[in-house]
């Protein structure tokens, strides 16, 4: 169950940092309620399946021959959604220009510049904004969402390797 869980809760982040790229602005991730959760949710899980891993004490060649040994379908999925999740993160990074931290005050748009010229908060247009604004919700989504899934494959793994331990040897 704990895979499954962490595996839905990867994808479903994923799936709604893929809808950040659709026309308007995306509301959920907007509310803060949601990024709680995400955070609630995702320390225990990720914190949880290492602990299991590293309490097969198995090398990292072990724990990856544990995960081929799984179904080809969660094989696939999980590396799709690992795949998937790296794409979105290196696709929102290229597109960006140094600003984060989008924020509106005053019926004025700001942003923080990273560049190292100058660094600071600076105003923005609208459409700047907004597009900062998702690209901090791409990388606040996508982030988690691998994380989530790499925590699926590590409870997967440490499963497989459990019960390859309770197989008996044959004599």
């Amino acid at each position: 169950m704990h895979g499954g869980i962490a595996a839905v809760l990867g994808i479903v982040l994923l799936v709604l940092t893929a809808l950040t790229w659709l026309p308007g602005a995306l509301p959920l991730p907007a509310a803060r309620w949601l990024m709680a959760a995400v955070v609630v949710l995702l320390f225990p899980i990720f914190i949880s399946a290492l602990v299991r891993v590293f309490l097969t004490r198995a090398d990292r060649h072990a724990v990856l021959m544990a995960f081929r040994c799984l179904p080809g379908r969660v094989q696939i999925g999980l590396a799709a959604a690992c795949m998937s999740g790296v794409a979105m993160l290196i696709f929102s990074t290229a597109g960006e220009e140094n600003l984060q931290t989008a924020e509106a005050r005053d019926g004025r748009y700001f942003a923080f510049d990273t560049t190292a010229r100058s660094r600071g908060t600076i105003e923005v247009s609208l459409s700047q904004y907004q597009a900062v604004l998702e690209s901090d919700q791409r990388s606040m989504l996508a982030i988690p969402g691998m994380l989530f899934v790499g925590a699926a494959y590590f409870v997967l793994a440490a499963g497989e390797l459990r019960r390859a331990d309770r197989i008996p040897k044959p004599s």
